[in-house]
C-alpha cells in the first residue's frame, strides 16, 4: 500500500494544467511529475533529465520496439514519450507520478495501466476558456481559433476520464486534487494485492492455522 498511484492529468490549453500543477508540487511532497523522452535537441537552458530526457532517433525507437515506452507520439519530426522505467521507479518510491499528457496519451496510458487516475481539468465556461486565451497575449487570432477547435474535440472525450476538474479558484482546486488522488489509492482496484493478503490470513486465521 506504499506504492504510488499513477494519474494522468488533461485539459483544454488554457484550463491551467501547468499552473495547477506546480501549485501541488510546491504544496505537497509526494507528487513527481513524470519526464518526458524526445528525440527533438534541447533548447538553451533545457537540462537533460529535468526537462526532457533527450535522446537519439535509433535509441527511442529500441525503447518502442522494448515496451520501453507507455505512451508516444511523433511531432514535427520528432518523438515524445513517456519512459516506463522512470514512472515505475517514482511509483515504487512511494512517489504519486502525475503525467500531463493530451487525450491519445491518457488512452494508450490505460491500456498499458487500467488503474491510472484519469483527471481533466476545464475553466468554468467557455467564455472563461476564451478570456484565458486572449488574456495570455501570445497568440495570434487564428492560433487562438484553432485552440478553440481543438477544444471542441476534446470536449467528446471528458467521459473517458474518471474525474474532472473545474479550475476556477487555484488553492481550492489544488486541495480538491489532492482529496481525490488520496482518496483514489483506498480504492479496492488499487489495493489487490492487500485484499487478497488479508483474505488468506484471516482464512488461515478461521482455520486455526
Amino acid at each position: 500500500m506504499n506504492r504510488g498511484i499513477l494519474i494522468v492529468l488533461s485539459g483544454f490549453s488554457g484550463a491551467g494544467k501547468g499552473t495547477l500543477m506546480k501549485e501541488l508540487m510546491k504544496t505537497y511532497d509526494n507528487y513527481a511529475l513524470s519526464v518526458s523522452m524526445t528525440t527533438r535537441s534541447p533548447r538553451q537552458g533545457e537540462i537533460n533529465g529535468r526537462e526532457y530526457f533527450f535522446s537519439t532517433r535509433e535509441t527511442f525507437e529500441e525503447k518502442i520496439a522494448q515496451n520501453g515506452l507507455i505512451e508516444y507520439a511523433e511531432y514535427c519530426g520528432n518523438y515524445y514519450g513517456t519512459p516506463r522505467d522512470y514512472v515505475e521507479e517514482q511509483l515504487a518510491k512511494g512517489k504519486d507520478v502525475i503525467l500531463e499528457i493530451e487525450i491519445q496519451g491518457m488512452r494508450k496510458v490505460k491500456q498499458m495501466f487500467p488503474e491510472v487516475l484519469a483527471l481533466f481539468v476545464t475553466p468554468p465556461s467557455a467564455a472563461e476558456l476564451e478570456r484565458r486565451l486572449r488574456g495570455r497575449g501570445t497568440e495570434t487570432e487564428d492560433a487562438i481559433k484553432k485552440r478553440l477547435m481543438r477544444a471542441a474535440g476534446e470536449a467528446d472525450g471528458v467521459e473517458d476520464y474518471e474525474y474532472i476538474i473545474i479550475n476556477d479558484d487555484l488553492q481550492a482546486c489544488v486541495a480538491q486534487i489532492h482529496g481525490i488522488v488520496q482518496a483514489a489509492k483506498l480504492s479496492t482496484m488499487r489495493n489487490a494485492a492487500f485484499i487478497k493478503n488479508i483474505r488468506k490470513e484471516i482464512g488461515d486465521l478461521s482455520k486455526g492455522e
